[in-house]
């Protein structure tokens, strides 16, 4: 059961172009939302689409293969570890963030 522990894996789509930054000596990072979707049925029988929207980093490699190939609207499935972290913004007000580290990516459709 060790390694199934912080695992995350998602099958949706790119909901924006992905943000690439280069690093000091050369290193890829990639941010991009996805969005999966859901649906059911309420009290009374009506479908009900709901949508997730999942904050999602890459780094190196395949932050490259990101840049190169992943756009706005593609589908792609990910695996990787739920990470938190908090920074201040500009006002001092201490923010915190919830996203994917990706260790795996899956070019999926188009």
């Amino acid at each position: 059961m060790n390694a199934i522990k912080n695992r995350v894996q998602l099958i949706g789509n790119v909901g924006n172009d992905p943000e690439i930054k280069n690093l000091e000596g050369g290193k890829k990072l990639a941010n991009l939302t996805i969005a999966t979707n859901d649906s059911y049925k309420n009290d009374k029988g009506e479908k009900v689409e709901q949508t997730e929207w999942h904050r999602v980093v890459a780094w190196g490699k395949t932050a490259e293969i990101i840049e190169k190939y992943v756009t706005k609207g593609n589908q792609v499935a990910i695996e990787g570890k739920l990470s938190h972290r908090s920074y201040e913004d500009k006002n001092g007000e201490k923010r915190y963030i919830t996203e994917i580290v990706v260790s795996d990516l899956l070019m999926l459709g188009k």
